[in-house]
């Protein structure tokens, strides 16, 4: 793996507040922020300016944060996963065969339209990872 898991922040349609929340409190910089309506999937368009994904850094301090997806909800306990970058197409399929043996897929190992293979696996304990591999480009 690339380097230490980190914190993704689920948020019920205020991940823009809380973005800029924590840019202050941690100052941090906004690296990345792109909302529903700027990706290439289908969404409905009430959820066009919540936010995908953002990422926010300061040294090696980096969160990630989201709105939850169109029709889900979060709640405490679903708010937090914790994001594994890994090096190879073989080290996240063992990884993500071993979690889904005793675990929940969320969200199968597939190729995905932000250019990585993903997944999203609740663990026998509750733990909710997602899975990234970044393809070369």
């Amino acid at each position: 793996m690339k380097h230490q898991a980190t914190p993704y922040l689920m948020f019920n349609g205020n991940a823009k507040e809380a973005l800029e929340y924590y840019k202050g409190v941690f100052g941090c910089e906004i690296e990345v922020m792109q909302t529903y309506g700027e990706a290439d999937y289908p969404t409905p368009p009430d959820a066009e300016q919540k936010i995908m994904h953002a990422r926010l850094k300061k040294d090696d301090l980096l969160l990630m944060i989201s709105d939850a997806f169109p029709g889900n909800t979060v709640e405490i306990g679903n708010n937090l996963s914790l994001v594994l970058e890994f090096e190879s197409e073989d080290e996240i399929r063992t990884v993500y065969s071993a979690l889904i043996e005793k675990g929940t897929i969320l969200m199968e190992l597939q190729d995905t339209f932000w250019g990585a293979t993903y997944a999203k696996v609740k663990d026998a304990f509750g733990m909710i990872w997602d899975l990234n591999l970044e393809k070369v480009k």
